[in-house]
């Protein structure tokens, strides 16, 4: 099964990044302020970045990565990320 990471835009313009087996039941807990602590004090407005892993232990890792980026590398992956969707379609 297929491990996701993901990061949240929150209404307040910060960045909530985590990890989920099941990406939309995860996102509308969030969303439903039934998250992590962070969603509950920034309340999420719309899921911005998705990543596909093939493990936990993959996925765990480029959660604790993207987390460790300040918010204007986290901008810059976004963007890139828009980039190369915009390409594939």
């Amino acid at each position: 099964m297929p491990y996701y990471v993901y990061i949240l835009l929150c209404k307040d313009g910060s960045y909530y990044t985590g990890f989920a087996k099941d990406i939309k039941r995860r996102v509308e807990q969030h969303k439903k302020r039934q998250g992590a602590r962070y969603t509950r004090m920034h309340e999420p407005e719309k899921t911005v970045y998705v990543e596909k892993f093939g493990s936990r232990s993959e996925a765990m890792k480029r959660e604790r990565e993207i987390k460790s980026f300040s918010h204007s590398k986290k901008q810059r992956l976004l963007n890139l990320h828009d980039e190369s969707t915009r390409a594939n379609k």
